[in-house]
């Protein structure tokens, strides 16, 4: 007997305020610089307005520029080891073990995304990077001593979406642009945006959400309920009907989103099924 073609499927998230709280510089990098987030936002602010530039780009100049004044170290490990202190919501470093498992139960193949304006590196870094399949991020370029030197990669709110296309079209890797620019059937693409879930945190995902949403994905905005204002954003988003679901940002056994992504899995197999796949 012929064993039975698994269903592809794909979670893509945002990093930063979807599955840790706040914004990974902000954990040891940033006080390393001996200043206060506040302030290094609010000058990375100014200088993407100064130089009419980037906010990402702004950044990441911001970052190197810091880091040489206060002569912390900018090499690939380093910035991993300052990713290695990210925390996350409840249940993250339990999820992808347990949806995994669900979904083989339901003969889906699972695969995770980043996608995301945060640093790869440091997100390479933290306890939950063996779980992507590929991680989307703003990244550095690094000279012979693997010390950083020039973005490699930035990623913005409206630059978020080619990643989409490009796991959609079976396109992984960011140097790339011949799958990704070519015109492929939707019908040949190996993984339909209706086996897509996109979850993010706020107004910066709003393109994302829109995306998988319109093409017949599901987009789910999370929020953290003791942080003031961001339930109030996403369930605008619900509203407005950006995004399926708003839901805490509580990824353990029984939750909101557990529940939601697994009736997810059960309605993309059995949609499956029914077309004969």
């Amino acid at each position: 007997m012929a064993k039975k073609k698994l269903v592809p499927m794909a979670i893509c998230y945002d990093f930063d305020g979807t599955l840790a709280p706040g914004y990974m510089q902000e954990y040891d990098f940033i006080p390393a610089l001996g200043v206060s987030p506040v302030e290094f936002w609010e000058e990375a602010r100014e200088l993407a307005e100064r130089q009419d530039g980037d906010g990402i780009l702004a950044y990441m100049r911001l970052m190197l520029k810091k880091a040489a004044e206060a002569n912390v170290r900018v090499t690939r490990e380093a910035f991993r080891a300052f990713g290695s202190t990210v925390t996350f919501f409840p249940g993250v470093e339990s999820w992808f073990g347990r949806i995994n498992g669900y979904a083989a139960s339901r003969n889906v193949a699972l695969d995770h995304y980043i996608i995301s304006s945060g640093l790869r590196e440091m997100i390479e870094g933290t306890a939950i990077a063996k779980e992507f399949t590929k991680i989307y991020a703003s990244g550095f370029m690094y000279d012979a001593n693997e010390v950083a030197e020039w973005p490699a990669l930035a990623i913005n709110y409206t630059t978020k979406t080619q990643f989409l296309f490009r796991i959609n079209k079976g396109s992984p890797e960011v140097y790339d642009n011949s799958t990704i620019n070519k015109f492929v059937p939707k019908s040949e693409r190996p993984l339909p945006f209706e086996n897509m879930v996109y979850i993010g945190d706020g107004e910066t995902d709003i393109p994302c959400f829109r995306l998988v949403k319109e093409e017949g994905g599901y987009s789910i905005a999370v929020y953290r309920p003791r942080k003031a204002g961001s339930r109030v954003i996403t369930e605008r988003l619900l509203k407005e009907g950006r995004a399926n679901l708003a839901a805490p940002a509580d990824y353990s056994e029984g939750s909101i989103i557990d529940r939601s992504v697994k009736a997810i899995i059960d309605r993309i197999e059995a949609s499956s099924r029914i077309a004969g796949g």
